[in-house]
């Protein structure tokens, strides 16, 4: 074997055939890492054999795990702005019935998306806490509770976020029967009305 074999070997480590970009590619092997595992219990390791490249390669481009989360798991897209914009766009009287078809449509094409990364790491990075509340609060119910003119609006903001979450939680992650394998027209019934109330009817709370 010619000795200068091994080094010439050593060099491609890491690298992907032509026209792969390995950016993205370790973009996307961290969010199915990350979904699989949470944040604890993914590895550079494994993010990296996902992505077919060398380790060496998510402190080349990320700097080590924890930005790798932040930009795979963390970064809002740009769907959930759309979705933002849509539901704004139709009759307010069933706005809750068009976010729960919304997201239920939206998870269900991606088994769940990133929620199941993010829940599966809330109890062990800070980041996700923050990364979820920022997707559901700020950048989708903060918006439609602005348009809406409501009292209350960081509350009702918190009650439409907190019906999604468990919606998510239990059909994506904890995958509870039947809710997990219900089509999603069963779900906009049952939840779309209590989005509902969340966002327009009167909350009847406590005097305090």
């Amino acid at each position: 074997m010619d000795p200068a074999e091994p080094r010439a070997a050593a060099k491609r480590r890491g690298r992907r055939p032509a026209g792969h970009d390995t950016r993205t590619a370790l973009l996307e092997a961290a969010r199915q890492v990350f979904a699989e595992n949470g944040y604890e219990g993914a590895t550079v390791r494994a993010i990296a054999a996902r992505a077919g490249v060398d380790a060496a390669m998510v402190n080349h481009w990320f700097g080590g795990k924890e930005t790798l989360f932040a930009q795979a798991v963390l970064q809002i897209p740009s769907e959930v702005q759309e979705l933002a914009a849509s539901v704004l766009a139709g009759d307010l009287d069933t706005v809750g019935e068009r976010i729960a078809r919304g997201f239920v449509t939206a998870w269900d094409s991606t088994a769940g998306g990133i929620f199941p990364a993010l829940v599966r790491s809330l109890t062990g990075h800070d980041q996700a806490a923050a990364g979820l509340r920022d997707f559901l609060v700020k950048h989708m119910f903060g918006r439609i509770v602005a348009r809406l003119e409501v009292d209350q609006p960081l509350l009702r903001a918190n009650l439409c976020a907190s019906q999604l979450v468990g919606i998510g939680m239990v059909r994506y992650v904890a995958k509870f029967e039947p809710l997990a394998s219900a089509p999603a027209d069963v779900l906009v019934a049952a939840v779309g009305p209590t989005l509902q109330r969340y966002l327009t009817a009167e909350l009847n709370l406590p005097a305090t």
